[in-house]
């Protein structure tokens, strides 16, 4: 007898064993007993034990709470879906840049500072156009530059080559860097 407690013992262990691995799990009730319409026992994990289960995302997949918990579901929080963000949208606004020096023969580049307006840090596009002495484009040239949030970095952007310095007078910086 002792013998067969032991077979039975072992045929409830490996029971459990198998259908844990094959995604069933037991329903437990939370102290909701059977309001929920289900106690105890095994369930298949796919169904849908919970009225608050919704879809979510851009695929389709479907969120699952399983603690029968009655938890409430917000699709725009990115709960249950993929959409990746959360909360209100990331845009970040445009920079303003202000000119600090130009190019000179003996320097091939002007210095620019980019002021962040955001309190995300985030990269932004300084564009610089180099002009003669009457005011027409020798280059223009663009430079990425992350700037903390609330905050200003000092930018330098380069001539292409170091001959077109001589050519250049003055600096017209775009008055905006964009956020990229």
């Amino acid at each position: 007898m002792d013998r067969r407690g032991q077979r039975l013992r072992f045929a409830v262990v490996a029971t459990c064993v198998v259908l844990a691995l094959t995604g069933f799990s037991t329903g437990r009730g939370h102290g909701h007993g059977s309001s929920h319409g289900h106690g105890g026992g095994c369930s298949s994990s796919g169904q849908d034990h919970d009225t608050s289960s919704s879809t979510g995302g851009s695929t389709g997949s479907r969120y699952h709470d399983y603690d029968d918990d009655d938890d409430s579901t917000d699709a725009t929080s990115g709960s249950g879906g993929s959409s990746g963000s959360s909360g209100p949208s990331t845009a970040l606004r445009d920079a303003t840049v202000r000119l600090v020096d130009c190019a000179t023969p003996s320097r091939a580049y002007a210095t620019v500072e980019v002021d962040n307006p955001n309190t995300a840090g985030g990269y932004f596009t300084v564009t610089v156009a180099f002009l003669d002495a009457g005011s027409a484009e020798v280059e223009e040239r663009t430079e990425d530059a992350y700037v903390a949030g609330n905050d200003t970095t000092t930018v330098q952007v380069d001539l292409s080559s170091p001959g077109l310095a001589a050519k250049v007078d003055h600096c017209d910086p775009e008055p905006y860097a964009t956020a990229g």
